[in-house]
C-alpha cells in the first residue's frame, strides 16, 4: 500500500491542491500514516520553499522589467522636444517628420526580428544591451553639433536608435508570459505598460531641469541618456530567465492555472521558422490586431509628437508649458491602462476588443475637442491632452497583450514584434512623416482630419475583435 501511494502521488505535480490531496488519504489509510506523513511534510517544506522563491523573484523581475522598459523611453521620444528649436533653425516639419519617422520604421523592424532573437535569449542580457546602445545614440545627439547638422545624419541615427529600441520590449514581454499565468495576465501586463509612461513623461521634467543646469536644448538628449546607463545597470541586476532556468515549475503548475492553449504546446521550443509561419503569419486574428495597431499607433504619437509643436504654434504655450503638457500626457496614461487592464480582465471578461472599443470611442471624442478648441483656452487644452493619454494607452496595451494571448508562450515575443511592426511601420510613421507634411500642405486642420479618420479605422478593426471574442465563448 505504502509503495503504491508512494508511487502514484510521486508523478502528481507539486500544488496546493495535491498536497491536499495526500493529506486526506493518509488520514483515511492510518495504515499508511507515518510514510505519508512523511512525504506530506517534504514536498510542503519544497511547496513553501516554490512559493517564497516565486514571489521573491516575480518582485524582483517586475522591478526588473518595469524600471528597465522605463528606461528606454527615457531615450525614445526626445527628438520630439527639440523639433521647434530646430524649425526655428530652418528645417522644415515634413524633413523633421521625416527624420522621426526613420526612428519608427527601424523600431518596427527590429521589434519584429529582435522578437523572434529574444525568444531564444535570456532577457537579463538582451535588455541592458540595447538600452545602453540607445542611450550611446542620445550621447552623440547631445554631445555633438554635426549630429543635428543635418537631415540626413538625424536619420541615419535616429535609426540606429530605433533599431536599439526594438531589443526592450520583446523581453519583457517573454519574461511576463513566462512568468504571471493567464488569468492574471492582463492586471500585470496593463501594470507593466505603465512603464512608457513613467519613461516618456520623465523626459519633460528632464529637458526643463537639463535647461536649468545648461542653457542648451540637447540636454534633452544628453541628461536623460546618464539616467537610462544606470537603469541599464538595474536591469541587469533584477533580471532572470525562465522560471524552468530557476529550478522552479512553469508558472501554470505553480498556481494551478491551465494555460489558454494546450500546456504541452505552449512550453514547447520552436524553430524560427515554425514560429513565423504556423503560429504567425498563419494567425487571422492576429493581422487584425496588427492593422488595428496601425491607426491606435497614428493617434498616440500623432498627438504626442507633434503636441509641442502644435501647442506652440497654434494655441500659444511656452517651451515650458509645452513640455508639462508632454509631461502630462504621459503620466495621465498610468492611471487609463490600470483602469483598462482591470476592465478587460473584470468588467469584459477577457475580451480586449470591446474595452478597446470603449476607450478608443472616448478618445475620438476628445481628439475633437482638442481640435476645435479656439486658442486662449489653455486649461481645456491640457485637460483634452490628458485625457487622451489617460485613453489611448489602454488599447495600446491590450493589443500587445491579446497578441501574447493568441500564440504559445515561445512565440510571444516575435508576435509582439509583428504587431509592433505594423504599429510603428504604419502608424507611426503616418503619424511623424506623413501627419507632418499633411500640416504643411493643408495646415492643422487637414492634420487633425487624419487623427478623426484613424479613430475611425481603429473602431472598425477592434470590433472584429470584439465579436470575435463572443463568438469563441458561444
Amino acid at each position: 500500500m505504502r509503495r503504491r501511494l508512494i508511487g502514484k502521488t510521486g508523478k502528481t505535480k507539486v500544488g496546493k491542491r495535491f498536497q491536499e490531496r495526500v493529506v486526506v488519504r493518509s488520514l483515511v489509510d492510518s495504515t499508511t500514516w507515518p510514510a505519508c506523513f512523511c512525504f506530506v511534510s517534504q514536498n510542503s517544506r519544497s511547496s513553501a520553499t516554490t512559493d517564497a522563491t516565486y514571489r521573491r523573484l516575480r518582485w524582483q523581475l517586475f522591478a526588473g522589467i518595469f524600471v528597465g522598459y522605463a528606461g528606454y523611453y527615457l531615450v525614445r521620444k526626445n527628438f520630439a522636444l527639440v523639433i521647434p528649436s530646430l524649425v526655428e533653425q530652418g528645417f522644415s516639419r515634413g524633413d523633421l517628420g521625416v527624420a522621426l519617422a526613420a526612428l519608427s520604421v527601424a523600431y518596427g523592424v527590429s521589434k519584429f526580428l529582435m522578437g523572434s532573437v529574444s525568444d531564444r535569449s535570456n532577457p537579463r542580457w538582451f535588455l541592458p544591451t540595447g538600452l545602453l546602445l540607445s542611450a550611446g545614440v542620445m550621447f552623440v545627439f547631445g554631445l555633438t553639433d554635426w549630429a543635428t547638422s543635418s537631415i540626413a545624419i538625424m536619420t541615419v541615427l535616429l535609426f540606429a536608435n530605433g533599431w536599439f529600441q526594438g531589443m526592450g520590449w520583446p523581453p519583457c514581454g517573454r519574461t511576463m508570459v513566462h512568468w504571471w499565468s493567464h488569468s492574471e495576465r492582463g492586471r500585470i501586463v496593463s501594470a507593466w505598460n505603465i512603464a512608457h509612461n513613467v519613461g516618456g513623461g520623465a523626459i519633460g521634467p528632464l529637458f526643463i531641469l537639463g535647461m536649468a543646469w545648461f542653457n542648451d536644448w540637447h540636454a534633452a538628449f544628453y541628461v536623460p541618456a546618464a539616467c537610462a546607463v544606470g537603469v541599464a545597470i538595474f536591469a541587469l541586476l533584477t533580471l532572470r530567465d525562465t522560471p524552468q532556468s530557476c529550478g522552479l515549475p512553469a508558472v501554470e503548475v505553480w498556481r494551478n492555472d491551465p494555460a489558454a492553449h494546450n500546456s504541452d504546446t505552449r512550453e514547447t521550443n520552436f524553430s524560427a521558422r515554425e514560429i513565423f509561419f504556423e503560429h504567425v503569419l498563419n494567425n487571422r486574428m492576429l493581422w487584425v490586431i496588427a492593422l488595428a495597431n496601425v491607426f491606435v499607433y497614428l493617434l498616440r504619437y500623432g498627438v504626442l509628437d507633434w503636441a509641442p509643436t502644435y501647442l506652440q504654434e497654434v494655441k500659444g504655450f511656452s517651451i515650458t508649458d509645452s513640455s508639462w503638457a508632454f509631461f502630462a500626457y504621459e503620466w495621465a496614461g498610468i492611471p487609463g491602462t490600470l483602469l483598462c487592464g482591470w476592465l478587460s480582465d473584470r468588467l469584459f471578461k477577457g475580451n480586449r476588443g470591446a474595452t478597446g472599443v470603449v476607450f478608443m470611442a472616448l478618445v475620438t471624442l476628445f481628439v475633437a475637442v482638442y481640435w476645435l478648441n479656439p486658442p486662449g483656452h489653455p486649461a481645456i487644452d491640457m485637460t483634452c491632452l490628458i485625457a487622451i493619454g489617460f485613453l489611448i494607452y489602454g488599447p495600446v496595451m491590450l493589443i500587445g497583450l491579446h497578441a501574447l494571448e493568441l500564440v504559445p508562450k515561445k512565440a510571444a515575443g516575435t508576435a509582439a514584434g509583428f504587431t509592433g511592426l505594423f504599429g510603428y511601420l504604419g502608424g507611426s510613421v503616418a503619424a511623424s512623416a506623413a501627419l507632418g507634411y499633411t500640416v504643411d500642405a493643408y495646415g492643422w486642420n487637414g492634420g487633425f482630419v487624419l487623427l478623426l479618420g484613424g479613430c475611425a479605422a481603429a473602431l472598425m478593426l477592434l470590433s472584429i475583435t470584439m465579436l470575435a471574442h463572443r463568438r469563441s465563448r458561444g
